[in-house]
């Protein structure tokens, strides 16, 4: 299944604190369960003004629904075309 890495833009995101982080969480989540378990959230990465979310769907527009249905920024939605690691070295 494609993944996806979902850049999106939230101004001082990265000064939320852990309850505002869970609610965001939470609405994703919500929005996960009635859209089924065709896309998958696997982690997010939090940054000053970004959040980056790594999903596993079937296409991009299952992504951009994700979005659209939750009320979440989705500027930049890149399929991953591959994974590289220390191991890829050897």
């Amino acid at each position: 299944m494609p993944k996806y890495v979902i850049e999106r833009e939230i101004p001082n995101v990265g000064n939320s604190t852990p309850e505002q982080l869970k609610e965001i969480a939470n609405a994703s989540c919500d929005v996960l369960r009635k859209m089924g378990p065709e896309i998958q959230w696997k982690h997010s990465y939090v940054t000053d003004d970004k959040i980056y979310c790594v999903y596993i769907a079937p296409n991009v527009e299952m992504v951009r629904e994700h979005a659209s249905q939750g009320g979440f920024p989705a500027n930049k939605i890149s399929l991953v075309s591959e994974i590289i690691d220390p191991t890829t070295a050897e």
